[in-house]
């Protein structure tokens, strides 16, 4: 067994000549560092990027999963915006266009004098206020009559084909015969033809510049 004065007598300029023991650990010595600087030299880049590669499939596989999900959910989306699309249709029905407008203010008053009421107030707002494809109208009203009268009307005004709500409804006792007059904000609502909607529209995208 090899001592520590005997290691301090090995000359290192003649290393063939050394036992099998230490040529063995200098050996280890040399293959650790040629594996240590290989790492730092050239696989560590390597390892790097092959840990980016993995990143990557894995994002790429997660990027398909989604998109094959959303191509098994085409179909039913499609069927949803038809769904919305007839559903929309069917609410823009009820709202009168732009010609249609004063025949529906006549249905309104028809409605309040066929029950036997008197309108002291008919009062449709100077402008409409207008959304991105409707207009609202609030027509201010006040009428006299009997309690059951009044209530028919709301009534009578709610089965109108087109859409109308009576907002803001007090009541009060009439002084002139001891009826009751209700005072009401009527709101009425039609659609925006297509030069009005474009109209909006660049409203809007005006207004979103501004900001």
């Amino acid at each position: 067994m090899m001592t520590l004065d005997d290691l301090r007598r090995l000359d290192p300029k003649s290393i063939g000549s050394w036992p099998a023991l230490p040529k063995l650990a200098i050996l280890a010595l040399a293959l650790i560092a040629s594996v240590v600087a290989s790492y730092f030299l050239d696989w560590q880049g390597q390892l790097e990027a092959i840990d980016a590669s993995v990143k990557k499939e894995q994002t790429l596989r997660t990027t398909f999963l989604d998109k094959k999900k959303q191509a098994i959910d085409l179909e039913a989306y499609r069927k949803q915006l038809a769904d919305i699309e007839k559903s929309f249709g069917t609410l823009l029905k009820q709202l009168p266009s732009k010609s249609e407008m004063e025949a529906l203010l006549t249905d309104i008053n028809q409605a309040g004098l066929g029950r036997g009421l008197q309108f002291e107030l008919f009062k449709p707002a100077a402008s409409e206020l207008l959304s991105e494809f409707y207009a609202e109208l609030p027509i201010n009203v006040r009428v006299t009559g009997s309690y059951h009268d009044m209530g028919a009307f709301a009534s009578d005004i709610s089965k109108l084909s087109r859409i109308v709500l009576l907002n803001d409804v007090t009541l009060a006792l009439n002084t002139k015969d001891s009826g009751l007059s209700m005072d009401a904000v009527a709101k009425t609502y039609r659609y925006l033809d297509e030069e009005e909607i474009s109209k909006q529209k660049k409203s809007a995208k005006d207004k979103a510049g501004k900001k």
